[in-house]
């Protein structure tokens, strides 16, 4: 392809944009911090979203593809004043804390009350049951209408 060709096939609108996006990209700009709080939302990665479709369904495509690495940057320069890449690069893994959990609570070993029930509890141990002959004798009385029996 031409590149007068391309060249011509782009409009004002789309140059001025093309213009904008290279100085964008070029120049070390920073995220003013009204904007970077809205771009590092949920609302703001959809729009950006919303924006590079249209893009690529409506102006030219190298338009577009352009537009992707501005998203990115102005995604990533958000990120770092809003402080959530620092949050993302400090914060442990799962198995980190996995394993520092199981430093702080290692395994136990047979605590006091295991020992003592071990060598006091009868069972297991013990000897068979053995029944004693009594010559007491319980008398069963009258409860009246409190049993049926």
């Amino acid at each position: 392809m031409n590149i007068a060709n391309l060249v011509k096939s782009f409009s004002q609108l789309e140059v001025s944009l093309l213009i904008i996006f290279v100085l964008y990209l070029v120049l070390p700009i920073q995220t003013p911090s009204f904007l970077a709080g809205t771009v590092d939302s949920s609302i703001g990665m959809v729009t950006m979203f919303a924006i590079t479709l249209y893009l690529f369904f409506y102006s030219n495509p190298i338009l577009a593809i352009l537009y992707i690495f501005v998203a990115y940057e102005l995604l990533r320069r958000s990120a770092a004043f809003t402080g959530r890449v620092a949050m993302i690069q400090y914060t442990p893994t799962q198995q980190k804390k996995d394993s520092q959990m199981q430093k702080m609570n290692p395994t136990p070993s047979d605590v006091l009350e295991v020992d003592v029930i071990s060598k006091m509890a009868p069972i297991g141990r013990s000897d068979p049951i053995q029944f004693l002959s009594s010559s007491y004798k319980p008398i069963v009385e009258s409860v009246g209408t409190a049993s049926a029996f």
